[in-house]
């Protein structure tokens, strides 16, 4: 896990991880859908430049909240979810949901 470098507030913490573009777009996908191929997320998420997709999935795995799953197959395919840490943000994911609701 990465924990070198990360803000010692709770909040600034959180932040920090989930904080950058897309990131939350990414982890409202695995909480809502489950297990995503990196094909699912360059579909769901209109205007993300596969590099960006590419950074912020190995981020999210180097802070422990997604697990690549690498299955051997023909031609080679993976899977990227939660882990136990990433399912305990599925209430930040809903407060944020239920928030821009209300922020119209």
């Amino acid at each position: 896990m990465a924990n070198k470098n990360l803000p010692l507030c709770p909040v600034s913490r959180a932040a920090f991880i989930i904080g950058s573009r897309w990131t939350s777009e990414i982890i409202r996908e695995l909480v809502d859908h489950g297990a995503q191929r990196f094909s699912d997320f360059e579909a769901k998420l209109v205007g993300i430049a596969p590099n960006t997709l590419s950074n912020r999935l190995k981020m999210l795995e180097d802070h422990g909240v997604v697990e690549r799953k690498i299955y051997d197959t023909h031609p080679p395919r993976s899977e990227y979810h939660l882990t136990d840490k990433g399912l305990k943000m599925r209430p930040i994911i809903d407060a944020m949901r239920v928030w821009g609701r209300q922020s119209d």
